[in-house]
């Protein structure tokens, strides 16, 4: 069985990336140019709308996470702005467990690194704050 479908969230900050997959413990594999899933389309779901069905696997960097089967393939987008994130949720592949069902701990983790990457890039102090519910607070000082 194969669950594939792109994550939604545009990525335009490789670095920023790389540091959400350290921040969720997970390993961004740069050059890295296949990403495991499923392997096949068995009709219980279809490419991301644009995707080729046999390009489907192929990546230029990919993130691992441990324990799980499936990996997260990260593309060029198709509008040639920025980076998609490709995946097979399936429980079986082990992203869901460790990511969340859409992804949100890597969509999470990786929204607090590149707005703390911005406010340093502008000067700023950044202060983070871990909500009860796991969300994170994120305090710019521009005064700083």
């Amino acid at each position: 069985m194969s669950y594939v479908a792109e994550i939604q969230i545009k990525i335009r900050d490789l670095a920023a990336l790389a540091a959400a997959c350290r921040r969720i413990d997970a390993e961004f594999c740069e050059g890295q140019t296949t990403f495991a899933w499923y392997g096949r389309f068995v009709g219980d779901s279809t490419p991301p709308a644009g995707r080729n069905p046999r390009d489907y696997g192929q990546c230029t960097h990919a993130i691992r996470v441990p324990c799980a089967r499936y990996e997260v393939g990260v593309v060029q987008a198709l509008d040639g702005d920025g980076w998609d994130l490709l995946w097979d949720s399936y429980d079986a592949g082990g992203l869901a467990g460790k990511l969340g069902a859409k992804a949100e701990r890597l969509v999470q983790a990786y929204g607090v690194e590149a707005a703390r990457a911005e406010a340093l890039r502008s000067g700023w102090a950044c202060t983070e704050e871990r909500q009860p519910d796991g969300t994170v607070l994120l305090h710019v000082n521009a005064g700083a």
